[in-house]
């Protein structure tokens, strides 16, 4: 999802450009006690286990470009692109032999998943986010193959191609890795472009109601119930339609993002004091600005539709102008903005600075971390191993991501005083309508489950409006926070069943709050909720070891 070519951008801001505009589920930072967030790591794992065997220079996708066709699960709904038909995949399959059928759930992604894992029938490739129960249950369930294994007998130049600090942090304890990253920062990263990192994380209001309300100032809870009621006020309706004065992510049965994660970076929430892991959740001043959006409904300044819209409705929304504010990721309306600004420069979405702490710090937004955004995983029951592992190498490799992000030179770039970059009329469309951009070109990682988000840097065009101002707006804000994931137990232990119902709990918890008739009824929602968590105790030592881990194996990849 994720631009300015000359410096790094983030995993989740280069989303705007290359239209993955879905990493809601992770990215937040949301590392509460029992939280929703970051799903399981595997405690103790030795980032150096074992050394890596000689690499190749020669890539094992070359011995063999006959055609032949992958099936490919990801595991996003909102994905709907086909392979081929596109001047890239075309172009890709030309080259290699490879031909891809992707094969995407039309709803609840857990089940279809598990359905298929149940069937022990999965395809050939495998994607989904890192951060998922899926990862855990292939790979303790054998359903997915070792990739250095499959690099060691058919194409050492995995190994070449592959990052060490990601091989590294993904090595599991038996000393195997079973997926590869897309969209990774390592610690070295970190150094070489972390002062240019941005994040997905924003608060936007619409530029010109902002404007005509005289710019106020929405860090501080009277400020931003102020803005909110003259908002409403001043512009009631759009186009004939109620305006919503704040937009938020969806209510789902575990919580809401913009409410969590988001809020408590805005509000630079630590997620460590002294060492241990903190619970946010029960932070003065995130209870404070939680309370804030209970007086905003109680005002009338919240409409029912955030309780119950799903994505598409408020992308809809979106397109429309509908909304004053958000706390939302910036590259799930990034399309609509795009459409707004061309109707009407003005009419845009731009970040501002939103929710603060009584100090008035900066905040804490989730950059790019070496967890990445989605892996990549083989399935034993592959057609075809060689090949398989083959063409991984090459889309992992700067020469795939390249084919992957440019597309075939002379039809979608060129060398253009010096510099390989798009044709004119290829980055025309790119910035002006993505969705015909993927259809004809297929590039700019319209195809992006191996995405390099440093390596493509050197290609990428500068970032254009409305894009530019909310990424620039995020720089300097981003920080790692990689030593977070991967901190819940595994679903299936005790500790993982009490915290899967207890983030149930909180999903109930949440909205009750918001609606709450008073601060008084507010407080005693929540603490039941406190109350009413199980084996938290249990869950918190599980974590705190975890996050221990993190750390050592973070610094072992320093070294």
């Amino acid at each position: 999802m994720r631009t300015t070519r000359k410096v790094a951008t983030t995993l989740l801001a280069l989303a705007m450009t290359f239209s993955v505009a879905a990493c809601s589920s992770n990215g937040n930072g949301n590392s509460n006690s029992g939280g929703t967030a970051s799903p399981a790591p595997t405690a103790g794992t030795d980032a150096s286990a074992s050394p890596a065997p000689a690499a190749s220079d020669e890539p094992a996708w070359k011995q063999d470009t006959s055609p032949i066709t992958f099936d490919w699960y990801l595991n996003f709904s909102w994905f709907n692109k086909k392979w081929g038909g596109d001047a890239t995949a075309d172009y890709i399959t030309k080259k290699t032999g490879v031909s891809l059928n992707f094969i995407v759930p039309a709803g609840n992604e857990n089940e279809k998943l598990n359905t298929l894992m149940a069937s022990g029938s999965l395809p050939d490739f495998i994607t989904l986010g890192w951060y998922e129960e899926g990862v855990r249950k292939m790979i303790e369930g054998k359903l997915v193959l070792p990739l250095n294994k499959l690099a060691e007998e058919y194409d050492p130049y995995f190994f070449k191609v592959g990052d060490p600090a990601k091989l590294g942090w993904y090595t599991k304890e038996d000393g195997n890795v079973y997926g590869y990253p897309n969209a990774s920062s390592s610690p070295a990263d970190y150094e070489k472009y972390g002062e240019n990192f941005t994040s997905n994380q924003t608060f936007a209001v619409r530029k010109d109601m902002y404007e005509a309300l005289g710019k106020p100032d929405m860090s501080t809870p009277e400020g931003f119930l102020n803005a909110l009621k003259l908002a409403k006020e001043k512009f009631p309706d759009v186009n004939g339609q109620p305006l919503i004065p704040l937009g938020l992510h969806e209510f789902t049965e575990t919580g809401n993002y913009s409410l969590e994660g988001y809020l408590q970076n805005f509000l630079a929430i630590p997620q460590v004091k002294d060492g241990k892991l903190y619970d946010r959740r029960q932070d003065p001043e995130y209870l404070k600005w939680l309370k804030v959006f209970r007086q905003a409904n109680q005002d009338g300044l919240l409409a029912k539709d955030i309780f119950i819209d799903k994505r598409p409705q408020m992308e809809e929304k979106i397109a429309q102008g509908r909304y004053f504010a958000m706390l939302y990721q910036r590259s799930d309306f990034a399309a609509q903005n795009t459409q707004l600004y061309q109707k009407d420069p003005n009419m845009v979405y731009i970040a501002v600075d939103g929710p603060k702490n009584a100090a008035g710090d900066q905040p804490t937004l989730s950059g790019p971390g070496i967890s990445g955004w989605t892996v990549t995983l083989i399935s034993k029951n592959v057609k075809d191993k060689k090949r398989a592992i083959a063409f991984l190498s090459y889309l992992m490799s700067e020469e795939g991501n390249k084919d992957l992000f440019l597309g075939e030179k002379g039809v979608t770039y060129d060398t253009i005083d010096g510099k390989d970059q798009f044709l004119p009329e290829a980055l025309e469309l790119l910035n002006k309508d993505r969705t015909a951009f993927d259809q004809k070109y297929g590039a700019s990682f319209t195809y992006w489950m191996l995405m390099d988000t440093n390596m493509n840097l050197q290609w990428a065009p500068p970032s254009v409006e409305p894009a530019k101002q909310m990424e620039d707006w995020t720089k300097g804000k981003s920080i790692s926070m990689a030593e977070f994931d991967n901190l819940d137990p595994a679903a299936t232990s005790k500790e993982g069943v009490a915290g899967s119902k207890n983030a149930r709990a909180w999903g109930k918890a949440l909205p009750k709050m918001i609606l709450a008739k008073s601060d008084a009824e507010f407080d005693e929602i929540f603490n039941k909720y406190l109350k009413d968590r199980s084996e938290q105790e249990a869950i918190d030592a599980y974590r705190q070891a975890a996050y221990e881990s993190n750390l050592k194996k973070l610094e072992s990849l320093n070294k």
